[in-house]
């Protein structure tokens, strides 16, 4: 029998007793938890950079805002209170759109 180890979707269970196999699942407390969903990040965020074409990359970047989602309630906001952060920082410092590369900046 395989041995994950990680955090899996909340549905996950259900798909594996509908194959008609057997598993074993734990619920974590709030600092592994906390733990886990960064390891699952950083696998998601791998799968992503590694992504073969646009569908692979949509598939992998839409696992990663649930992620996200789930992260910001563990500190306590939610998905509004995050936008709105983001929508401050780049009213601030811009976003990503023009593609700019910083090559260096003279010190004086």
């Amino acid at each position: 029998m395989p041995v994950y180890n990680k955090l899996v979707r909340d549905r996950i269970p259900e798909v594996i007793e509908q194959a008609g196999k057997t598993f074993t699942t734990r619920i974590l407390d709030e600092q592994e938890y906390k733990q886990e969903l960064r390891k699952k990040m950083d696998e998601e965020l791998v799968e992503y950079k590694t992504a073969n074409n646009d569908e692979e990359a949509m598939e992998e970047l839409a696992d990663l805002l649930e992620l996200i989602h789930a992260a910001t309630k563990i500190h306590g906001a939610d998905f509004d209170q995050l936008e709105s952060i983001r929508k401050k920082k780049a009213d601030k410092r811009g976003g990503f759109d023009e593609r700019i590369y910083l090559i260096e900046v003279e010190d004086e």
